[in-house]
């Protein structure tokens, strides 16, 4: 089940996202989600721990069909004021999803893996409820402000406390695992402790700054590619009567 965030915790998330001295922050993650999604207006998204709705919202300004769902009723009470109708909101958990395999073109994980109990488990119903690409957003083990995070929720009460960090390759490997050598593309942003100002943050967007792997904030999209079942075809074996010569009776295959 993981961690599930109380109101408490919903409140100073919300709190965070919100906070002026990280808006250019918030606007290159986004970016990021879009650039490498690659979404299409009118498609379908699920977001998989949407949290207080803040992530939906670039994606709502795409022009998707959005659904999110979330394990914590204090995150979608939050999630509900922010997006009111224009999305479909559920209460759940990612490592069991409660929709029908390829229900959606799109999915993405926005700082969800950490808070799991299974990330293998989250990613495999991600990856089984979406056709096309799902994004995944984390915060990078390897980057400075994500070691200051872990740190900081040794010393103090913080839901860092109860978060789990991975590095690109940790999350590459896992992607690998569960669906082979398919394509998966990476970058990453905010490479300072200090969230961006606005002159930094244009130096943030070029792609060349982006393959740092020590960014604050990384971003992976995975290609899914199609799958196929396959059934082996039944054989019947039927006698045949043996022929007016005295031929010595034979037996022929059909397919059932």
């Amino acid at each position: 089940m993981g961690y599930v965030f109380d109101f408490q915790d919903a409140l100073a998330y919300e709190k965070w996202c919100r906070d002026r001295g990280r808006q250019v922050a918030v606007q290159l993650e986004r970016r990021l989600m879009i650039d490498l999604l690659r979404p299409a207006a009118g498609e379908s998204i699920l977001d998989i721990g949407c949290g207080t709705g803040t992530s939906m919202l670039p994606l709502l300004d795409k022009q998707l069909d959005v659904t999110g769902i979330d394990p914590s009723p204090y995150m979608l009470d939050i999630a509900r004021q922010t997006v009111g109708h224009r999305a479909d909101l559920h209460r759940g958990f990612a490592e069991d999803l409660p929709f029908e395999d390829n229900a959606f073109t799109y999915a993405c994980l926005n700082i969800t893996l950490e808070f799991v109990d299974d990330p293998r488990k989250a990613l495999d119903e991600a990856f089984r409820v979406a056709k096309d690409r799902v994004f995944v957003g984390i915060l990078n083990r390897y980057a400075l402000k994500g070691l200051q995070l872990r740190v900081k929720g040794k010393l103090f009460n913080t839901i860092y406390r109860h978060a789990r960090f991975f590095s690109i390759w940790e999350l590459k490997n896992m992607i690998r695992s569960a669906l082979g050598d398919v394509p998966v593309a990476w970058r990453t942003v905010c490479q300072l402790m200090r969230p961006p100002g606005r002159i930094m943050g244009r130096i943030e967007g070029y792609h060349l700054v982006q393959r740092c792997p020590f960014g604050a904030f990384a971003g992976i999209a995975v290609t899914l590619m199609p799958k196929f079942r396959t059934r082996p075809l039944e054989l019947k074996l039927e006698e045949t009567l043996p022929s007016a010569t005295g031929s010595f009776p034979c037996k022929a295959l059909h397919p059932n």
